[in-house]
């Protein structure tokens, strides 16, 4: 079989070590020559942002966060960066704390680091996402990929096992599009079904001993995960699935991982009988005779979200959806998306009975 693909792959150093988070920064400061910092969190993470920057001085703490990173939170902490000189961002949290240090870095061109403390990956693409009246724009650009990420499985010890389980399925999301997206190459393939298989035996692990033993390993085997989606994906490029969600956060404003992990299973629905090779990819990263039945069955072992219904939006919503995704899914999707099917995929979505 002859290959023919051209495959970009991102420049970042990454770093994981269970405890080692602050030990770590303080490393990177001092090699990026760093003297004036930003450390960003939300305002429920502060405290551990504070840990984590303990080795380190600090110009100034910002709290101002909002999902989806609306424009006016942007242009606020792009004016506090401005106002104490920065020469380096430490963002220390999820996708939202991340994401505002991504805007930042697309105006202002400060260098970040990232500390997650979810397993969305984030941190390790270059695509940055705001929102402005009701719309969320994406884009990509390598300004805004953080020059380090800091991977610490403790900082995850305090994220409630339901958010651990729908951060996960969204990193997870980000393999199943990387293996169909505008983009999509062998090494994507390789990376994302990877991705797969660590999320899919880590997270189980999570659920089943939250603060033992067993889920530390189940933690550290998910941030490796979520870090392979996100890279794959950065390649790849956003695929069905994502534009699905950017709408369903952007106009809706619905919670951006539970909302990836219910659309997740009827997208991977909708494709995988049009792209068998993908298919089997996933089944054999879920251990599963098909990708659908491997998903089900993680989804099980993880309780996972189940309907848009039971996180806000209804029926209603659902032709304001279609008529934005139309003009969005990318041309090469594997299953030909139409008025008709996209409805009834987000009719599913919804939920069986909830308006």
């Amino acid at each position: 079989m002859s290959l023919h693909f051209t495959h970009d792959t991102l420049g970042q150093r990454v770093m994981l070590g269970a405890g080692r988070a602050a030990e770590h920064l303080r490393a990177e400061v001092e090699r990026l020559g760093a003297a004036r910092l930003m450390v960003i969190s939300s305002e429920r993470g502060v405290e551990q942002a504070r840990e984590v920057a303990g080795l380190i001085d600090v110009a100034v703490h910002h709290t101002d966060v909002a999902m989806h990173v609306p424009v006016e939170v942007a242009e606020r902490a792009r004016d506090v960066a401005r106002r104490h000189d920065i020469d380096l961002m430490v963002a220390v949290g999820g996708g939202s704390v991340i994401g505002l240090a991504k805007a930042v870095a697309l105006t202002s061109g400060i260098p970040s680091i990232a500390v997650p403390t979810t397993y969305a990956g984030s941190e390790a693409t270059n695509v940055w996402g705001l929102t402005e009246n009701e719309r969320k724009t994406t884009g990509t650009d390598d300004r805004v990929l953080p020059v380090t990420v800091i991977y610490d499985s403790h900082l995850t010890l305090s994220l409630p096992v339901e958010m651990s389980v729908a951060s996960g399925l969204n990193g997870l999301a980000h393999c199943v599009d990387s293996l169909w997206a505008p983009r999509a190459d062998p090494i994507n393939a390789a990376l994302a079904t990877e991705g797969v298989r660590a999320l899919a035996e880590g997270l189980p692990q999570i659920v089943r001993d939250p603060q033992g033993s067993d889920g530390r390993d189940g933690r550290d085997l998910a941030l490796y995960g979520a870090y392979l989606s996100a890279v794959s994906f950065a390649s790849a490029g956003s695929g069905l699935h994502h534009k699905l969600c950017h709408i369903l956060g952007g106009t809706f404003n619905l919670p951006h991982a539970q909302t990836h992990a219910v659309v997740l299973p009827h997208v991977l629905a909708f494709n995988a009988p049009y792209a068998p090779a993908a298919e089997r990819r996933l089944a054999a990263a879920f251990g599963a005779p098909s990708a659908v039945e491997g998903l089900a069955h993680l989804r099980e072992l993880l309780d996972a979200p189940r309907s848009l219904a039971a996180l806000g939006f209804t029926a209603e919503g659902i032709p304001t959806v279609v008529e934005q995704a139309l003009a969005a899914v990318p041309a090469g999707n594997p299953h030909p998306v139409t008025r008709e099917n996209l409805t009834e995929l987000l009719r599913g979505a919804l939920g069986a009975g909830q308006v």
